[in-house]
C-alpha cells in the first residue's frame, strides 16, 4: 500500500513527540538510512525550526532540547554513534538530522553478527571503561569489584551488598559511636557507585576514590574524595553532610551536585544541580545556587563562582562526554582517564575548541577522528594518544 506524500514527515513529528510504535520506528529509521531521504528530512527540520523561531524566537530551548531529549532516550537503549564534534557545535537542523542518521545507522548495523573473537582481541587498547573498583575495608583487606559481581561483604556487624556496579550499605537507624572507614577506589577505565549508610548515593568516575565511614558518627557525615564524583545527598536533620576534597570543603544542605578534583586539572570544581551547598576554601566561602559552579584554582587557591553548564558537568554519569567550547587538551584528559591511556597534548594550540556529545561506550579508535580539525590529527600509538599538527 502506498503511503501519503508527507508520511515520513509525520513519522518524524511522532518520533519527536515520543509517540512512534515499534513498526513506525523501523519505517522512520529505514527512511533515514537512505541517502535520498536526507534532503527532504533536512527541509522538514528547517521548517520546524522556522516555525518555532516565528512563534517563540527561541530555537535552542524550544526545539533543540526537544530533539536532544528524544535522541538521548534512544541512545540510552542502544549503542549509538554520537554526533560529530564540530568546532563549538550549536543545535541546528543539520546537526539534528546528522544525529538522527547516526541513530538510524546503528539501528540497523547493531543487528549484524557480532565481531569474531579474533578480531576483538586486536581492540583491547582503547576499549571503553566499565564498572570496576577496589574496596579497602577497615581491617586493611581488599575486595575486587567488577560489573558482574554479586556478593555480600562482611566486616564486623556490617554486611555490604555488591550488585553489579553498585555497593549498598545497610541504612542505619541512627548515628553510631563506632566509626570504621572504607575506601572505594576506581581505577582509570572504571566507574562505580555506592549507597552510603544514610541513604545518600555517590557515583565515582574513572581514576577517583571515596573514603567514608561504614556508619556515620552523631555530629556529622564527612567523606573525602579524589577525582570526580556525583552526589545525591539525603537530608538528615542535625547531621550535616561534608565533602572534603583537595583545598576545598563542601557542606551540603540536602542536594545533588558534582565535584571534579583531578590533580591534572587546573581547578577543583563543584557544580550544584539542585538544593544548596556552601563551599569553603581557606578564608573564603560561597553559597551556591542551582546552576552555579565554584572553582578553586589549584595553583593559587583563589575561589570563584560562575554559571555552570549542568549537562556538561553531569553527562559522564549518564554515559556521555559533553563538550561545550572545551579545549582539546581538557577533552584528551577525560579520554585518557576513561580509556586508561596516556595523552600527549602539550603542543595543542589553546585556540582549538570543540563542542558536542560523544557516547562513552564507543571504542577510542572511533572517538579520535571526531575530535580532529583542519590542523590537528590524532593517532593512537600503543597506549598513547599522539597529537599531530598538520600546519
Amino acid at each position: 500500500m502506498s503511503q501519503p506524500e508527507n508520511y515520513h514527515d509525520e513519522l518524524l513529528q511522532r518520533y519527536l513527540d515520543g509517540e512512534c510504535s515499534r513498526e513506525e520506528l523501523e519505517a522512520l529509521f529505514g527512511r533515514l538510512n537512505t541517502s535520498a531521504a536526507k534532503r527532504p528530512l533536512l527541509q522538514a527540520m528547517q521548517q520546524e525550526f522556522e516555525r518555532v523561531m516565528n512563534e517563540k524566537h527561541d530555537v535552542p530551548e524550544a526545539i533543540g532540547n526537544r530533539i536532544e531529549t528524544r535522541l538521548l532516550q534512544e541512545i540510552s537503549r542502544s549503542k549509538v554513534v554520537p554526533v560529530r564534534s564540530f568546532r563549538y557545535l550549536k543545535w541546528s537542523a543539520a546537526a539534528a538530522v546528522i544525529m538522527l542518521l547516526s541513530v538510524a545507522t546503528i539501528f540497523y548495523t547493531s543487528r549484524q553478527p557480532a565481531v569474531p573473537q579474533l578480531a576483538q582481541r586486536h581492540m583491547r587498547i582503547g576499549v571503553p571503561g566499565s564498572n570496576k573498583a577496589q574496596l579497602t575495608l577497615s581491617d586493611g583487606s581488599v575486595v575486587t569489584l567488577d560489573s558482574t559481581g554479586n556478593q555480600v561483604i562482611r566486616q564486623g556487624d556490617v554486611q555490604v551488598q555488591q550488585h553489579n556496579g553498585q555497593l549498598l550499605y545497610p541504612i542505619t537507624a541512627g548515628p553510631s559511636s563506632i566509626v570504621r572507614y572504607n575506601l572505594l577506589a576506581v581505577p582509570r577505565g572504571g566507574q562505580f557507585n555506592v549507597v552510603l549508610p544514610d541513604g545518600s548515593r555517590v557515583w565515582l568516575n574513572a581514576a577517583s576514590s571515596l573514603r567514608y565511614p561504614t556508619a556515620f558518627p552523631p555530629d556529622s557525615r564527612t567523606v573525602e574524595i579524589k577525582g570526580q564524583a556525583y552526589f545525591e545527598v539525603k537530608p538528615v536533620a542535625g547531621q550535616p553532610f561534608i565533602v572534603k576534597v583537595n583545598n576545598m570543603e563542601v557542606q551540603v544542605l540536602g542536594t545533588s551536585f558534582d565535584v571534579m578534583a583531578y590533580a591534572d586539572e587546573p581547578a577543583t570544581r563543584t557544580t550544584l544541580i539542585e538544593g544548596a551547598v556552601k563551599v569553603t576554601s581557606g578564608d573564603h566561602q560561597s553559597l551556591l545556587h542551582p546552576g552555579q559552579a565554584a572553582a578553586v584554582d589549584n595553583a593559587n587557591g583563589s575561589l570563584s563562582v560562575q554559571p555552570a553548564d549542568l549537562r556538561e558537568a553531569t553527562a559522564w554519569r549518564t554515559g556521555f562526554f559533553n563538550f561545550e567550547n572545551a579545549s582539546l587538551g581538557s577533552i584528551l584528559r577525560q579520554l585518557s582517564r576513561w580509556y586508561d591511556v596516556e595523552a600527549d597534548y602539550q603542543s595543542i594550540p589553546a585556540t582549538n575548541r570543540l563542542g558536542g556529545y560523544i557516547n562513552r561506550n564507543l571504542p577510542l579508535q572511533q572517538v579520535l577522528p571526531m575530535l580532529e580539525t583542519d590542523n590537528v590529527k590524532l593517532k593512537l600509538e600503543g597506549r598513547t594518544i599522539k597529537v599531530i599538527l598538520t600546519r
